[in-house]
């Protein structure tokens, strides 16, 4: 009798813990989209992982970012146990989006975490170079991202930049000493990929006699 006590006491906790979860997993992502700062921080004091994924692969501290809902990142950010490291499921780190979006202050206290440079595939600097802040890119080469670093499809920062950029970026990397003539899966240079977006006089900038 009291094995069965036990035992069906048992249940009933690990029952009351799933449903608890459960709802907290569901409050978490939701008050996250929200901006809800004090929702967030008071899941993640009774316990809750901020590095728990959504049903898409996403981590909370990328979204928050992706979403600019920074009364949000602010809580995630502040937990140590906050991993800063971590890429969604098509590789995209905290740091990406916050490159991407223009963010440089968040870039600044990314890296103060201790979140990558450089990684394979698409890399921060990729982002940065597409994005509205050129100070990003600067932070990042400062900070040893590999300049001619390749995406899965062979496209460089400095592709990117003329591609979709500030020319200030371009004249970074350029600076930088980022390779001209290299070409992605396309065989596009930089210089045909700012001219397949009418950045005609980019393009002549990149284009040197013999490239």
């Amino acid at each position: 009798m009291r094995i069965w006590l036990r035992s069906t006491t048992y249940l009933f906790v690990a029952i009351y813990f799933s449903f608890a979860n459960a709802g907290s997993y569901e409050d978490f992502f939701v008050a996250v989209k929200r901006n809800d700062a004090r929702t967030i921080s008071a899941l993640l004091e009774r316990g809750f992982d901020p590095n728990t994924r959504d049903p898409q692969g996403q981590v909370a501290l990328i979204l928050a970012l992706h979403g600019e809902n920074f009364a949000a990142a602010e809580a995630l950010l502040a937990r140590p146990e906050t991993r800063v490291d971590l890429v969604n499921a098509v590789g995209e780190s905290a740091l990406m989006m916050a490159a991407l979006k223009g963010h440089l202050d968040w870039c600044q206290r990314l890296l103060a975490r201790g979140a990558p440079v450089n990684q394979p595939g698409w890399s921060p600097l990729h982002y940065a170079a597409t994005g509205p802040e050129p100070r990003i890119v600067l932070l990042l080469l400062e900070r040893g991202a590999v300049v001619d670093a390749e995406s899965p499809n062979r496209s460089t920062p400095l592709i990117m930049a003329a591609r979709y950029g500030k020319e200030e970026s371009v004249q970074m990397l350029v600076a930088r000493g980022a390779d001209l003539k290299r070409t992605d899966n396309l065989n596009m240079t930089a210089a045909d990929a700012a001219r397949s977006a009418g950045r005609d006089r980019l393009a002549a900038q990149l284009t040197r006699p013999g490239s």
